[in-house]
C-alpha cells in the first residue's frame, strides 16, 4: 500500500482514484461497507484510495470532549493495508484544515491531490469549517470537479446503525461479543511489555503486562478469555484487566494493568510488541482470601480459556 502523509505529499493517481474519506477509528463494519465499495469501484481502473486523519478531529475541535479512541494510529492504517486499500492518504487534522470551507477541501484534497474520479461517503456525511458541507454540496462540487459521489447507507449490526461510539461502549462495557459484531473482529489492545511484580511467576502463571497507551479504550476491570500474538504466532491467552486486589492493589487508586498468561508459552517477552485480543468476559477481578484461592481459581479460567479459544 502506498501511503501519504501531508497536504504536500498528496500525488494523484495516473488513473484517478476511488476515494473513502473518514476518522475510521477502529476500522468497523459501517467503515468497512465505505472501503468495500471503494474496492468495488477501483476495479474499474482506478486507485482505491483511503483518506483518513492523523489524529481523532475533537483532538483539535473539542480537545476536553476527545473520546477514547479504538485504536492506534498505527493499528489503524495497518487494518486499512489488509483491507486491500491500494493508497492510504493521511492528513494532519489541525487549525488550519478544520477551518477550510467545504470547497477547498473538495478542490485541493479530493480533486488536485488525490485526483478523485469517485468519492464514497456515508449518508449524512459532512465536511468542512462548522461542518458546512453536506452530500449535496459535495455532488454539486463533483459535478464541477469531475468527480462522482455515493453515500452508502449507514451499516446496521444487532438493531442499530455501527457507529465507533457504539463500538466503544460495547468495549468499555466489557462486552466484547457486540464490540466483535460490530467491528467485524475481536476487539485488540497492542503494547510494549514491561516488568511487573513477577507475581505471576511466583504462582506459577507468568503473565506479559503491557504499557498501554491511556488514550485508547480499555475493557473494564475483570478477567477475559482471548489471544495474544507473540513473536510471530497466536497463542490462547487468559487476560486480567486490574489492579490485582488480592496482593493489596485498590481500585481507587492503584492503576489498571493488562497483564496476558499465554497458554502452552515459555519465552521472555520483556521489551516486545504484544497485541492482547479480548474474546469473552469471564468474571470480575475479585479479592481472594488467600493465595491458594486464587491460584485455583487461575486454573479455571485457563481452562475455560482453553476451552472457548483452542
Amino acid at each position: 500500500m502506498k501511503k501519504f502523509v501531508g497536504l504536500d505529499a498528496l500525488e494523484p493517481a495516473p488513473t484517478g482514484g476511488a476515494v473513502t474519506v473518514g476518522t475510521f477509528d477502529g476500522l468497523h463494519l459501517g467503515h468497512r461497507a465505505l472501503v468495500a465499495r471503494t474496492l468495488q469501484a477501483a476495479k474499474e481502473g482506478v486507485a482505491s484510495t483511503v483518506l483518513t486523519w492523523d489524529r481523532h478531529p475533537f483532538a483539535t475541535l473539542r480537545p476536553d470532549r476527545v473520546p477514547l479512541l479504538l485504536s492506534s494510529q498505527r493499528r489503524k492504517i495497518e487494518l486499512i493495508e489488509a483491507a486491500g486499500v491500494e493508497v492510504c492518504a493521511v492528513l494532519a487534522f489541525d487549525k488550519e484544515l478544520s477551518t477550510w470551507p467545504p470547497e477547498k477541501f473538495a478542490t485541493e484534497v479530493l480533486a488536485a491531490g488525490l485526483g478523485a474520479r469517485l468519492v464514497v461517503v456515508g449518508e449524512g456525511w459532512r465536511f468542512g469549517h462548522r461542518a458546512a458541507g453536506d452530500v449535496d454540496l459535495l455532488r454539486r462540487l463533483g459535478r464541477e470537479l469531475n468527480f462522482d459521489v455515493e453515500a452508502v447507507e449507514l451499516a446496521a449490526a444487532e438493531g442499530e446503525v455501527v457507529s465507533s461510539t457504539r463500538v466503544r461502549t460495547a468495549v468499555t462495557a466489557g462486552d466484547m461479543e457486540l464490540a466483535a459484531s460490530l467491528l467485524g473482529r475481536y476487539f485488540d489492545i497492542d503494547g510494549e511489555v514491561i516488568r511487573g511484580e513477577r507475581r505471576g511467576t511466583a504462582i506459577g502463571y507468568p503473565t506479559a503486562n503491557l504499557d498501554i497507551d491511556p488514550a485508547l479504550a480499555c475493557p473494564p476491570r475483570g478477567i477475559y478469555a482471548g489471544r495474544a500474538f507473540a513473536l510471530g504466532r497466536w497463542y490462547s491467552a487468559a487476560i486480567n484487566v486490574g489492579v490485582n486486589p488480592t496482593f493489596g492493589g485498590d481500585e481507587s487508586s492503584t492503576p489498571i494493568q493488562i497483564e496476558a498468561y499465554l497458554l502452552d508459552f515459555d519465552e521472555d517477552l520483556y521489551g516486545t510488541e504484544l497485541r492482547v485480543e479480548f474474546w469473552k468476559r469471564l468474571r470480575d477481578e475479585v479479592r481472594f482470601d488467600s493465595v491458594e484461592e486464587l491460584v485455583a481459581k487461575i486454573a479455571e479460567d485457563v481452562e475455560v480459556t482453553r476451552a472457548l479459544t483452542c
